[in-house]
C-alpha cells in the first residue's frame, strides 16, 4: 500500500502553520500574522490578497523541502466579506494539492481569518467568493540546487 504525503494546516490566533509529511520526513513553516499584517498595513497593501500570495508560497516551500518538484497544483476556495482588496475577513477551503502529480492528503483544510484590515464604521459587508486553481512552477535553477544539496 502506497503512503500518501500529508499537508497539515493549523491556525491559531496569530500563527498559520503549514506542515508537510512523507514517511518520516517533514518540514514546517509558520506565518506570523501579527508581523506580516502590520507590514501590509504600514505599506498600504491589501492584507487578504497578500495573505493568499504568502500562503501559496509557504505551501510550495514546505512541500519542496520534503519532495522537490517542478509543478505544484493548488486549488482552494475563498470567501470574504468584501473584494480581496478590501476584505477584513476571509474563509479558506483548501480543496486539493499535488506536486508533480502526487496528491496530498490535507488536514485542517478549512480555516478563517478575521481582523485583517481595520474597517470604517460605514463598511458594507458583501459576500465575495473566488476559486483559485493554479500551477506554481519551480525554476530549474532552484530545483537543481536543491537536488544537489540533498545528495
Amino acid at each position: 500500500m502506497a503512503v500518501s504525503p500529508v499537508l497539515v494546516i493549523k491556525v491559531s490566533d496569530s500563527v498559520v502553520s503549514v506542515r508537510a509529511r512523507l514517511y518520516d520526513d517533514f518540514a514546517e513553516h509558520e506565518i506570523i500574522l501579527n508581523s506580516v499584517i502590520t507590514y501590509w498595513w504600514a505599506n498600504n497593501l491589501p492584507p487578504a490578497k497578500k495573505f493568499l500570495e504568502l500562503f501559496d508560497s509557504v505551501i510550495k516551500r514546505t512541500i519542496n523541502e520534503i519532495m522537490p518538484h517542478k509543478i505544484l497544483n493548488l486549488k482552494y476556495e475563498v470567501k470574504a466579506n468584501q473584494t480581496l482588496d478590501d476584505a477584513s475577513e476571509i474563509e479558506v477551503n483548501l480543496c486539493s494539492v499535488d506536486a508533480d502529480g502526487v496528491g496530498f492528503k490535507i488536514e485542517g483544510n478549512h480555516f478563517s481569518l478575521s481582523g485583517l484590515k481595520n474597517v470604517p464604521d460605514d463598511f458594507e459587508s458583501k459576500e465575495f467568493s473566488l476559486t483559485f486553481d493554479q500551477s506554481i512552477e519551480t525554476p530549474d535553477m532552484v530545483l537543481k540546487k536543491y537536488k544537489e544539496m540533498k545528495n
